[in-house]
């Protein structure tokens, strides 16, 4: 499934999974936390998430807030034809939706791919039947052609020639995607990155020379949020990119002690074109 960015070869287990290694002769070993990186050489990592941003994400999610989406998710990937057997999770951070995605298909291996070596730590560990990789997403990706029944998307880069070119025939994307009331009763208070309202249109131009949608599902749902696990939401995503030190805890001193706070989300699914 992986291959070498070197060559593009075909990369082979060596040493009882302590590494891969292709016929041309090159090597990556896993580190120590248990993921690989597959990046091409001399390219240095891309910039991912922060390890604070990863642990706020694996705390926010712990606590349940965002399950109906990992439902939503979990109702797209097994709507089409026979169970899918390999899942590839692009962006996928902690592997936290991935992980439950293999829950339900006791068959399906998994591969979370990232661009944070912090994430790929974590999701080495999100589940026995899923390996982490750092790669970037823009780049080809480490990955051999028609390998994936599944991709999977959520709130991360897409690639669509690379996706459809590792999609088997048959096979399906699944993205997810902030709709323009996606936690508004943060953002507007906050000041916050807003949803652009177009950007489901510009998400099927981005992959439509690729691939073709087949059908979109809205989910909303209201997240009860105290203080603390709306600070954790914030710390999570790119807007603690765009805050000042401090001027986080200071504006939430404003919020209620409970706020509840819309989550809504476009599940869409494409098939290769043609």
């Amino acid at each position: 499934m992986l291959s070498c960015p070197v060559c593009r070869a075909p990369f082979a287990v060596v040493d009882g999974g302590a590494g891969l290694a292709c016929a041309s002769g090159h090597r990556v070993d896993r580190a120590r936390q248990g993921h690989l990186t597959l990046l091409p050489a001399g390219r240095r990592p891309p910039t991912g998430d922060s390890a604070e941003m990863v642990a706020d994400r694996v705390a926010f999610l712990s606590a349940g807030h965002y399950d109906p989406l990992t439902a939503a998710l979990r109702d797209a990937v097994a709507g089409d034809g026979p169970a899918p057997q390999t899942l590839v999770d692009l962006g996928g951070g902690t592997g936290h939706h991935l992980a439950a995605l293999l829950d339900a298909l006791p068959d399906a291996v998994g591969l979370v791919l990232d661009a944070s070596r912090y994430a790929a730590r974590r999701a080495a560990r999100a589940h026995p039947r899923a390996v982490a990789v750092v790669a970037d997403a823009w780049s080809r990706l480490p990955l051999l052609d028609e390998v994936a029944d599944r991709v999977l998307v959520v709130f991360a880069p897409r690639n669509g020639a690379e996706i459809a070119r590792v999609l088997r025939p048959g096979g399906r994307l699944v993205v997810a995607t902030p709709a323009p009331d996606h936690l508004a009763e943060v953002v507007g208070p906050l000041g916050l990155l807003r949803v652009d309202p177009d950007k489901a249109e510009r998400l099927a131009a981005t992959l439509g020379p690729h691939l073709q949608p087949v059908r979109s599902t809205a989910h909303r749902w209201t997240a009860s949020l105290d203080r603390s696990a709306v600070a954790t939401l914030v710390g999570m995503g790119p807007h603690a990119r765009h805050l000042p030190a401090g001027a986080l805890a200071a504006s939430l001193e404003r919020f209620p002690a409970r706020l509840e706070v819309t989550v809504s989300v476009d599940v869409a699914t494409y098939a290769p074109a043609g």
